[in-house]
């Protein structure tokens, strides 16, 4: 039986291949970029909201505390690499060069939101991530407009400024 596997791998050689899809599937969505940018600004806020640690902290209090800064943390991390996967799909994958000569913005807001992805998972910068998702918001409007639809932005209500770009029929 090994003998016939190495045989079939000689004659029928595969490689990995790791993609979202480059067939193309042509199922593309920036909303599950939005909701990975509207998540760091919810670990931002929720890091900022912890109470500090101070001295007459009982010991429990402060084992809470780093438990959720690291729970926090760790979520806010995860959304912004996820938010930047996201986005290199869409661009490398959706976007055309027709869309870039219609659009001639869309490259610096990808460069921008990848940026800004980045300075969220370094720091705990609220701003940031608001940014980020504006810059994600942009994208996904330009997103919609290729495929023939207005978009409407909607307040998704788990944070300040976290609305979030739905697709509208012309």
């Amino acid at each position: 039986m090994n003998r016939l596997l190495e045989v079939i791998a000689r004659l029928l050689p595969c490689r990995d291949v790791d993609a979202h899809c480059d067939i193309p599937c042509g199922i593309y969505d920036p909303h599950t970029a939005q909701l990975a940018a509207l998540t760091v600004i919810r670990m931002d806020q929720l890091i900022a909201a912890l109470p500090a640690p101070g001295p007459q902290m009982a010991p429990e209090d402060g084992q809470t505390y780093v438990h959720k800064l690291g729970r926090y943390t760790e979520a806010k991390d995860q959304h912004a690499e996820a938010c930047k996967r996201e986005l290199r799909v869409l661009w490398a994958d959706y976007f055309t060069p027709d869309h870039l000569q219609k659009h001639p913005q869309l490259h610096g807001l990808f460069w921008e939101a990848m940026k800004l992805a980045s300075k969220a998972r370094q720091e705990v910068n609220l701003q940031a991530a608001q940014d980020l998702l504006g810059k994600v918001q942009s994208i996904a409007e330009i997103f919609w407009n290729t495929k023939g639809f207005d978009t409407r932005r909607q307040p998704s209500g788990h944070a300040v400024g976290g609305d979030l770009v739905y697709p509208q029929p012309k």
